[in-house]
């Protein structure tokens, strides 16, 4: 029975996700329609570190695949590692603690992990939850991500490198929403600085969520020395959790660290019952010869699944021909189910992440957390929010122009920015009716410096019309 109440996990653990979050602040109010200004309190920080023992070496326990072959869950104590290090607010001090020598432990670990994935999978998110603190811009419109940028996470002797990449994309996609080449170029340059790639799906997308991109199979293809995981992401928004089980084939191929998975099913159709009836699943005896078999039922449908493993084939190499009949990778080592934007099960992956590392030299300050500027984090998150707030094509014309960034009297930071937009439409859009809309973005986005700099910030926005 244990063994079936692992498999019923992998399609249902899913399900236990967090829907809360916390609710926006009220609106600030605007004297300027064309000016607005975000006058937040100061974020109080907790510096006592909070420390969890890693288990030496990663036994599967936690992730899905494990749950899929029966290996027990172990819930950790407490949460990962301590409170991050928030970033520099000028630029010199970043680039110092930049160009400095890292503070090497006594045996230092590293790994440099990509992630890739469809556009608005959710890989900027991914990665600032493994951060622990905002840095990456998110938003629910594609190509956020324009640029490839770094995290650090710090823990103990180990530091991870998170190479956040905008998502792959076909050149004549990036020529339709007139995108840089560097949108292009940044995934394969990245998948050669990394040690592991994590492949992100969105599941909630059921017109993608089949079939791997012929752009990540292309990049997958190329670079197959690196070892890959697939991370289904935003599995809170799945009604029907069993669907993660034929995802989870279609997107391996029925091929997970070397072994063929296989899973099979047979409804038998019952008109009198409720398509919504929950399936049940039992253990049945397993056969002699050593396959485990499983058998899925309920009062609506009965439904027999098997699930057992046996030794795959060796790779072979993937050519253009063979990537065309493809829907997925069959070289995924470990699969992982999570809910980027909640932080459920993030820890899970951050742990096995942290034992992959491998003997070397840290490339980071444990002070550091981006590779970014701070003008750079703050034109990214004002961004986001313009990219929110803002309907179609109108965001991706507006130019952001810093006109002030300096320490103010009190230790506050003191920001002052210029947005042009080409229309005078787009400016009445972009300030919204009293002011409501530019203001808002004030707010949110001043929160989120806040708790990227862990100190009080003034932000002022100034809408004006390119001449």
């Amino acid at each position: 029975m244990a063994a079936a109440a692992a498999l019923r996990s992998a399609a249902a653990r899913a399900g236990r996700w967090a829907a809360g979050a916390a609710a926006a602040g009220p609106l600030l109010p605007g004297t300027d329609v064309a000016r607005a200004a975000a006058l937040p309190a100061r974020v109080p920080v907790s510096c006592a570190p909070r420390v969890t023992a890693i288990p030496a070496r990663w036994s599967g326990s936690g992730s899905a695949l494990g749950s899929i072959l029966g290996i027990p869950s172990e819930k950790p104590s407490d949460t990962l590692g301590q409170h991050p290090p928030p970033v520099a607010t000028s630029k010199e001090e970043q680039d110092r603690l930049l160009r400095g020598r890292p503070d090497q432990p006594h045996n230092p670990k590293v790994l440099r992990i990509a992630i890739i994935g469809a556009p608005n999978a959710g890989k900027s998110t991914l990665s600032n939850q493994l951060l622990g603190r905002k840095v990456f811009p998110v938003s629910q419109k594609v190509h956020t991500t324009r640029c490839k940028a770094r995290g650090v996470v710090t823990h103990e002797d180990t530091q991870l490198i998170i190479l956040d990449t905008p998502g792959l994309t076909s050149p004549f996609k990036a020529k339709r929403h007139k995108l840089e080449e560097a949108m292009l170029t940044d995934p394969w340059d990245s998948m050669k600085h990394a040690d592991l790639v994590l492949v992100l799906v969105d599941v909630s997308d059921h017109w993608t969520r089949n079939s791997l991109s012929k752009e990540v199979l292309k990049c997958l293809s190329q670079f197959p020395q690196i070892p890959s995981v697939l991370v289904l992401n935003k599995v809170d928004l799945l009604k029907n959790k069993f669907i993660l089980l034929e995802l989870v084939t279609e997107l391996t191929e029925g091929i997970v660290n070397g072994k063929k998975l296989e899973v099979s099913s047979a409804f038998k159709d019952n008109s009198s019952s409720s398509a919504k009836s929950p399936v049940q699943i039992t253990q049945t005896s397993p056969p002699e010869k050593g396959d485990n078999t499983w058998d899925n039922s309920s009062d609506a449908r009965a439904s027999e699944s098997r699930l057992g493993t046996e030794e795959a084939q060796q790779p072979k190499h993937y050519g253009p021909r063979d990537l065309k009949n493809m829907k997925g990778w069959p070289f995924f080592q470990e699969i992982f189910m999570l809910a980027a934007l909640h932080g459920e099960e993030v820890d899970t992956l951050k742990r096995y992440l942290l034992l992959q590392a491998k003997p070397g030299a840290w490339e980071f300050h444990s002070s550091v957390l981006t590779s970014q500027s701070p003008q750079e984090i703050c034109n990214n998150i004002i961004r986001e929010k313009i990219l929110e707030y803002l309907p179609l094509e109108v965001p991706y014309s507006v130019i952001q122009v810093t006109e002030m960034w300096e320490e103010g009297p009190s230790g506050e930071l003191l920001i002052a920015q210029k947005l042009l937009v080409p229309r005078k439409s787009h400016m009445t859009m972009l300030i919204g009716r009293g002011g409501k809309v530019i203001s808002r973005i004030v707010q949110e986005a001043g929160q989120d410096l806040m708790n990227v700099f862990l100190c009080d910030v003034r932000l002022r926005l100034q809408v004006e019309v390119k001449s």
